[in-house]
């Protein structure tokens, strides 16, 4: 059975719960609530495995916080002998609109520090990644507030869908391969 490494980054602790940051968290807590799973915490992160369709799928949610997030990617890939290729990193991203979803198969870091770190430790590039567009609606200096903040009611709104498409993105990834899963996900 083939194993599916899904990490969704955020940073651990109530005050960051909702933000645009943690949209990674949030799409792999809603995987986990529509799969009827529960997280667990565990080295370096919380951990959930779901089985669908023959593959072992396993959310992860660091507890390193974003910008060591490559310490719990490293260590839950060698833990579960996940190849490289089965890694699905989902990360916020501020240069593309709101709602907009894009993966790539590799990739550089994006000026993201949760993917900066992941890409020094594995001292690779090459592994799948989701960005999903926050959008930038920030006064110039203020970048770091915007992503520590929440969605706006009018985005909150429209947070279900969004997650929605999010998982169906996962689910083509593991069952379908990543350039399967540009093809239908990316264009929306």
């Amino acid at each position: 059975m083939s194993k599916y490494l899904i990490v969704g980054l955020g940073n651990i602790g109530a005050e960051y719960a909702n933000t645009r940051h943690n949209i990674g968290f949030m799409v792999l807590d809603y995987f986990a609530k529509n799969k009827e799973v529960t997280f667990e915490t565990k080295r370096y992160a919380d951990v959930a495995e779901i089985k669908h369709k023959g593959k072992f799928i396993y959310l992860v949610k660091p507890s390193t916080y974003m910008n060591l997030s490559g310490k719990a990617v490293n260590y839950w890939l060698q833990e579960l002998k996940i190849p490289q290729e089965n890694l699905l990193v989902i990360t916020d991203d501020i240069a593309l609109p709101f709602g907009k979803l894009r993966l790539r198969a590799k990739g550089s870091d994006g000026g993201h520090n949760g993917l900066k770190h992941i890409n020094e430790t594995l001292q690779s590039e090459n592994y799948a990644r989701m960005r999903i567009g926050i959008g930038n609606d920030f006064p110039k200096g203020f970048q770091a507030e915007y992503v520590l903040s929440s969605f706006s009611e009018e985005e909150q709104k429209k947070l279900p869908e969004l997650l929605n498409q999010a998982q169906q993105a996962v689910l083509t990834f593991c069952l379908e391969g990543i350039a399967t899963a540009m093809n239908k996900h990316n264009k929306k």
